[in-house]
Protein backbone atom coordinates (compact mmCIF):
# COMPACT_ATOMS: atom_id res chain seq x y z
CA UNK A 1 0.00 0.00 0.00
CA UNK A 2 1.14 3.52 -0.44
CA UNK A 3 0.72 6.00 2.01
CA UNK A 4 -1.18 9.41 0.07
CA UNK A 5 0.68 12.62 0.38
CA UNK A 6 -1.08 15.26 1.65
CA UNK A 7 -0.66 18.80 0.88
CA UNK A 8 0.81 21.26 3.27
CA UNK A 9 -0.08 24.14 2.01
CA UNK A 10 -3.78 23.90 1.09
CA UNK A 11 -6.49 25.02 3.04
CA UNK A 12 -8.80 22.46 4.74
CA UNK A 13 -10.83 19.62 2.46
CA UNK A 14 -14.20 20.57 4.73
CA UNK A 15 -15.71 23.22 6.34
CA UNK A 16 -17.62 20.49 8.65
CA UNK A 17 -16.87 16.91 8.87
CA UNK A 18 -19.73 14.41 8.03
CA UNK A 19 -21.66 12.23 11.25
CA UNK A 20 -20.18 9.38 11.47
CA UNK A 21 -22.18 6.06 9.93
CA UNK A 22 -23.66 7.71 7.32
CA UNK A 23 -25.13 6.64 3.85
CA UNK A 24 -24.03 8.05 0.49
CA UNK A 25 -24.00 6.60 -3.17
CA UNK A 26 -22.02 6.37 -5.78
CA UNK A 27 -24.78 6.59 -9.07
CA UNK A 28 -23.41 6.46 -12.58
CA UNK A 29 -25.07 6.90 -15.55
CA UNK A 30 -24.77 4.29 -18.31
CA UNK A 31 -24.32 6.28 -21.30
CA UNK A 32 -20.62 6.18 -21.62
CA UNK A 33 -17.80 4.55 -20.13
CA UNK A 34 -16.04 5.65 -17.09
CA UNK A 35 -13.82 8.54 -16.93
CA UNK A 36 -11.37 10.23 -14.80
CA UNK A 37 -13.96 12.61 -13.81
CA UNK A 38 -16.08 9.58 -12.19
CA UNK A 39 -13.07 8.06 -11.07
CA UNK A 40 -12.52 11.73 -9.11
CA UNK A 41 -16.51 10.77 -7.23
CA UNK A 42 -15.41 7.89 -6.22
CA UNK A 43 -12.52 8.68 -4.65
CA UNK A 44 -14.34 11.50 -2.29
CA UNK A 45 -17.09 8.74 -2.09
CA UNK A 46 -15.31 6.13 -0.89
CA UNK A 47 -12.61 8.43 0.77
CA UNK A 48 -15.07 9.84 3.13
CA UNK A 49 -16.67 6.64 3.54
CA UNK A 50 -13.97 5.17 4.49
CA UNK A 51 -12.87 7.95 6.77
CA UNK A 52 -15.76 8.30 9.08
CA UNK A 53 -17.32 4.99 8.53
CA UNK A 54 -20.34 5.54 6.22
CA UNK A 55 -22.05 3.14 3.84
CA UNK A 56 -21.47 3.15 -0.51
CA UNK A 57 -24.22 2.44 -2.27
CA UNK A 58 -24.37 1.38 -5.83
CA UNK A 59 -26.86 3.16 -8.00
CA UNK A 60 -26.99 2.92 -11.67
CA UNK A 61 -29.18 5.65 -12.74
CA UNK A 62 -30.39 4.65 -16.21
CA UNK A 63 -33.62 6.45 -16.21
CA UNK A 64 -33.48 7.75 -19.82
CA UNK A 65 -33.87 4.60 -21.75
CA UNK A 66 -33.24 6.24 -24.80
CA UNK A 67 -29.48 6.94 -23.92
CA UNK A 68 -28.20 4.52 -21.47
CA UNK A 69 -27.11 1.31 -22.82
CA UNK A 70 -26.37 -2.41 -21.11
CA UNK A 71 -22.59 -2.22 -22.01
CA UNK A 72 -21.87 0.52 -20.77
CA UNK A 73 -23.65 -0.58 -17.61
CA UNK A 74 -21.01 -3.65 -18.10
CA UNK A 75 -18.41 -1.35 -18.87
CA UNK A 76 -19.13 0.36 -15.08
CA UNK A 77 -19.67 -2.55 -13.28
CA UNK A 78 -15.88 -3.88 -14.43
CA UNK A 79 -14.20 -0.88 -14.21
CA UNK A 80 -15.87 -0.96 -10.25
CA UNK A 81 -14.07 -4.24 -9.37
CA UNK A 82 -10.88 -3.53 -11.23
CA UNK A 83 -10.43 -0.42 -9.27
CA UNK A 84 -11.58 -2.37 -5.88
CA UNK A 85 -13.99 -0.07 -5.15
CA UNK A 86 -16.88 -2.24 -3.41
CA UNK A 87 -19.70 -1.02 -2.52
CA UNK A 88 -22.24 -1.77 1.14
CA UNK A 89 -25.63 -3.66 -0.14
CA UNK A 90 -26.04 -4.09 -3.34
CA UNK A 91 -22.85 -5.15 -5.11
CA UNK A 92 -21.61 -5.55 -9.31
CA UNK A 93 -22.47 -8.73 -9.00
CA UNK A 94 -26.14 -8.45 -8.31
CA UNK A 95 -26.77 -6.05 -10.73
CA UNK A 96 -25.32 -8.46 -13.33
CA UNK A 97 -27.77 -11.36 -11.61
CA UNK A 98 -31.39 -9.24 -12.63
CA UNK A 99 -33.17 -6.54 -11.51
CA UNK A 100 -32.43 -4.35 -8.44
CA UNK A 101 -34.01 -1.59 -6.57
CA UNK A 102 -31.02 0.39 -7.40
CA UNK A 103 -31.05 0.22 -11.20
CA UNK A 104 -33.62 3.22 -11.42
CA UNK A 105 -34.95 1.51 -14.93
CA UNK A 106 -36.05 -1.31 -12.31
CA UNK A 107 -37.84 1.40 -10.57
CA UNK A 108 -40.63 2.20 -12.50
CA UNK A 109 -43.28 1.14 -9.43
CA UNK A 110 -42.22 3.00 -7.27
CA UNK A 111 -41.77 6.31 -9.28
CA UNK A 112 -45.10 5.80 -10.77
CA UNK A 113 -46.48 5.54 -7.46
CA UNK A 114 -45.37 8.65 -5.83
CA UNK A 115 -46.24 10.89 -9.06
CA UNK A 116 -49.63 9.67 -8.40
CA UNK A 117 -49.69 10.15 -4.47
CA UNK A 118 -48.28 13.67 -5.49
CA UNK A 119 -50.78 13.95 -8.25
CA UNK A 120 -53.48 13.34 -5.80
CA UNK A 121 -52.49 16.06 -3.70
CA UNK A 122 -52.96 18.66 -6.83
CA UNK A 123 -49.07 19.06 -7.34
CA UNK A 124 -49.09 17.48 -10.58
CA UNK A 125 -50.21 18.76 -14.49
CA UNK A 126 -49.15 17.38 -17.84
CA UNK A 127 -46.87 19.24 -19.71
CA UNK A 128 -46.76 19.19 -23.80
CA UNK A 129 -43.80 22.06 -23.57
CA UNK A 130 -40.44 20.77 -25.72
CA UNK A 131 -37.00 21.80 -24.32
CA UNK A 132 -36.88 24.16 -27.49
CA UNK A 133 -40.06 25.66 -26.58
CA UNK A 134 -39.37 26.50 -23.25
CA UNK A 135 -35.78 28.07 -24.03
CA UNK A 136 -34.68 28.74 -20.79
CA UNK A 137 -33.39 27.22 -17.66
CA UNK A 138 -36.70 28.65 -15.80
CA UNK A 139 -40.12 27.30 -17.01
CA UNK A 140 -42.58 29.94 -17.32
CA UNK A 141 -45.56 27.73 -16.23
CA UNK A 142 -46.92 27.76 -20.11
CA UNK A 143 -49.32 24.40 -19.27
CA UNK A 144 -49.72 25.23 -15.48
CA UNK A 145 -53.57 26.51 -15.90
CA UNK A 146 -53.52 25.18 -19.41
CA UNK A 147 -55.64 21.82 -18.27
CA UNK A 148 -53.69 20.09 -20.95
CA UNK A 149 -55.37 15.95 -21.15
CA UNK A 150 -52.95 13.78 -18.91
CA UNK A 151 -53.74 11.43 -22.05
CA UNK A 152 -52.27 13.55 -24.41
CA UNK A 153 -48.77 13.71 -23.36
CA UNK A 154 -46.67 11.66 -20.39
CA UNK A 155 -44.64 14.09 -19.13
CA UNK A 156 -45.37 16.00 -16.00
CA UNK A 157 -44.38 18.68 -13.96
CA UNK A 158 -44.99 19.15 -9.84
CA UNK A 159 -45.79 23.04 -9.25
CA UNK A 160 -43.57 24.61 -7.15
CA UNK A 161 -45.06 27.41 -4.60
CA UNK A 162 -43.23 30.97 -4.34
CA UNK A 163 -41.97 30.11 -0.31
CA UNK A 164 -38.25 30.91 1.21
CA UNK A 165 -35.50 29.50 -0.32
CA UNK A 166 -33.87 26.40 0.71
CA UNK A 167 -30.96 26.96 2.49
CA UNK A 168 -28.32 24.62 3.53
CA UNK A 169 -24.72 24.14 4.49
CA UNK A 170 -22.42 22.67 1.71
CA UNK A 171 -19.50 20.70 3.99
CA UNK A 172 -16.56 22.16 2.01
CA UNK A 173 -18.47 25.19 0.26
CA UNK A 174 -20.49 26.59 3.34
CA UNK A 175 -23.76 27.88 3.80
CA UNK A 176 -26.06 28.34 0.03
CA UNK A 177 -29.55 29.61 -0.27
CA UNK A 178 -31.36 29.08 -3.73
CA UNK A 179 -35.33 29.95 -4.93
CA UNK A 180 -36.52 26.72 -6.71
CA UNK A 181 -39.10 29.19 -7.92
CA UNK A 182 -36.65 31.52 -9.43
CA UNK A 183 -33.94 28.73 -10.78
CA UNK A 184 -35.88 26.21 -12.25
CA UNK A 185 -39.83 26.76 -11.92
CA UNK A 186 -42.26 23.81 -11.90
CA UNK A 187 -39.86 21.15 -11.85
CA UNK A 188 -40.52 18.06 -15.07
CA UNK A 189 -40.40 14.64 -13.45
CA UNK A 190 -41.28 12.65 -16.40
CA UNK A 191 -40.27 13.83 -19.89
CA UNK A 192 -42.22 13.64 -23.29
CA UNK A 193 -41.03 9.97 -24.29
CA UNK A 194 -42.38 8.78 -21.13
CA UNK A 195 -38.79 8.64 -18.89
CA UNK A 196 -38.50 9.55 -15.47
CA UNK A 197 -36.09 12.81 -15.07
CA UNK A 198 -32.73 12.46 -13.03
CA UNK A 199 -34.07 15.13 -10.59
CA UNK A 200 -37.12 12.86 -9.57
CA UNK A 201 -35.70 9.63 -9.93
CA UNK A 202 -32.43 10.62 -7.87
CA UNK A 203 -34.77 12.45 -5.00
CA UNK A 204 -36.93 9.33 -4.48
CA UNK A 205 -33.90 6.54 -4.35
CA UNK A 206 -32.49 9.35 -1.96
CA UNK A 207 -35.35 8.85 0.20
CA UNK A 208 -36.61 5.15 -0.07
CA UNK A 209 -32.27 4.29 -0.05
CA UNK A 210 -31.58 6.02 3.37
CA UNK A 211 -28.95 8.04 1.59
CA UNK A 212 -27.97 11.01 3.92
CA UNK A 213 -24.79 12.12 2.67
CA UNK A 214 -24.87 13.23 -1.18
CA UNK A 215 -21.42 13.77 -3.18
CA UNK A 216 -20.69 14.93 -6.21
CA UNK A 217 -19.29 17.59 -8.42
CA UNK A 218 -20.16 21.31 -7.75
CA UNK A 219 -21.87 21.07 -11.41
CA UNK A 220 -24.57 19.75 -9.78
CA UNK A 221 -24.72 22.17 -6.93
CA UNK A 222 -27.42 24.59 -8.62
CA UNK A 223 -29.84 20.91 -8.52
CA UNK A 224 -29.94 21.00 -4.38
CA UNK A 225 -32.21 22.98 -3.44
CA UNK A 226 -34.99 22.26 -6.11
CA UNK A 227 -34.28 18.44 -5.10
CA UNK A 228 -34.85 19.73 -1.11
CA UNK A 229 -38.07 20.76 -2.42
CA UNK A 230 -39.51 18.02 -4.25
CA UNK A 231 -37.95 15.85 -1.40
CA UNK A 232 -40.15 17.51 1.52
CA UNK A 233 -43.46 17.19 -1.17
CA UNK A 234 -42.56 13.48 -1.20
CA UNK A 235 -42.34 13.43 2.87
CA UNK A 236 -39.01 13.73 3.76
CA UNK A 237 -38.53 15.82 7.05
CA UNK A 238 -34.43 15.84 7.53
CA UNK A 239 -32.51 16.57 4.33
CA UNK A 240 -29.44 15.18 3.79
CA UNK A 241 -26.14 16.57 4.11
CA UNK A 242 -24.18 17.49 0.74
CA UNK A 243 -20.95 17.77 -0.29
CA UNK A 244 -19.93 19.62 -3.82
CA UNK A 245 -16.54 18.38 -4.72
CA UNK A 246 -13.81 20.06 -7.55
CA UNK A 247 -14.76 18.81 -10.97
CA UNK A 248 -12.11 17.89 -13.38
CA UNK A 249 -11.54 20.01 -16.21
CA UNK A 250 -9.64 20.49 -19.46
CA UNK A 251 -7.34 23.31 -19.80
CA UNK A 252 -10.23 25.75 -20.95
CA UNK A 253 -12.49 24.71 -18.14
CA UNK A 254 -14.74 22.62 -20.08
CA UNK A 255 -15.48 19.54 -17.57
CA UNK A 256 -14.63 16.06 -19.06
CA UNK A 257 -17.71 14.06 -20.52
CA UNK A 258 -18.46 10.93 -21.42
CA UNK A 259 -19.00 12.74 -25.13
CA UNK A 260 -16.50 14.68 -25.78
CA UNK A 261 -13.74 11.40 -26.07
CA UNK A 262 -12.02 12.06 -22.55
CA UNK A 263 -9.58 9.34 -22.04
CA UNK A 264 -11.59 6.64 -20.14
CA UNK A 265 -10.73 4.06 -17.61
CA UNK A 266 -10.74 1.45 -20.02
CA UNK A 267 -8.41 3.20 -21.98
CA UNK A 268 -6.01 3.48 -19.15
CA UNK A 269 -6.56 -0.03 -18.48
CA UNK A 270 -5.65 -0.91 -22.12
CA UNK A 271 -2.36 1.04 -21.60
CA UNK A 272 -1.31 -1.45 -18.58
CA UNK A 273 -1.78 1.92 -16.66
CA UNK A 274 -2.28 0.14 -12.63
CA UNK A 275 -5.84 0.99 -10.53
CA UNK A 276 -3.87 2.53 -7.81
CA UNK A 277 -2.58 5.04 -9.84
CA UNK A 278 -5.77 6.07 -11.80
CA UNK A 279 -6.95 6.87 -8.08
CA UNK A 280 -3.69 8.25 -7.29
CA UNK A 281 -4.06 10.83 -10.31
CA UNK A 282 -7.70 10.97 -9.44
CA UNK A 283 -6.97 12.01 -5.81
CA UNK A 284 -4.65 15.08 -7.41
CA UNK A 285 -7.53 16.02 -10.14
CA UNK A 286 -9.77 16.07 -6.95
CA UNK A 287 -8.02 19.02 -5.19
CA UNK A 288 -7.29 16.14 -2.02
CA UNK A 289 -3.19 15.82 -2.78
CA UNK A 290 -0.57 17.82 -4.22
CA UNK A 291 0.67 14.93 -6.06
CA UNK A 292 -0.70 11.32 -7.97
CA UNK A 293 1.35 8.87 -6.80
CA UNK A 294 0.05 5.40 -6.75
CA UNK A 295 -2.90 5.11 -4.16
CA UNK A 296 -4.60 2.04 -2.62
CA UNK A 297 -8.47 1.74 -2.52
CA UNK A 298 -7.99 0.64 0.94
CA UNK A 299 -6.19 4.21 2.01
CA UNK A 300 -8.96 6.21 0.03
CA UNK A 301 -10.30 6.93 3.91
CA UNK A 302 -6.74 8.84 4.99
CA UNK A 303 -7.11 11.62 2.41
CA UNK A 304 -9.73 13.11 4.93
CA UNK A 305 -7.75 12.13 8.10
CA UNK A 306 -4.91 14.19 9.73
CA UNK A 307 -1.79 12.76 9.72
Amino acid sequence: MHAPHRSATTRPLLRRTPVAGFTTRFAPAPTGHLHLGHAVNAVWVWGLAQAYGGRVLLRIEDHDRGRCRPDYEASILDDLDWLSLVPDGVRTTDFRRGPTAQRQSDGGTRYTAALEALTARGLVYACRCSRAEVGQPQYPGTCRHAAIDPASTPARRVRFAPEAPERFEDLRLGAQSQDPVQQCGDLLVRDRAGNWTYQFAVVLDDLEQGVDLIIRGEDLLDSTGRQFRLARLLGRGTMPSVVHHPLVAHPDGRKLSKSSGDTGLRELRAQGVPAAAVLGRAAMLGGLRDDSAPLDARDLGTLFRDG
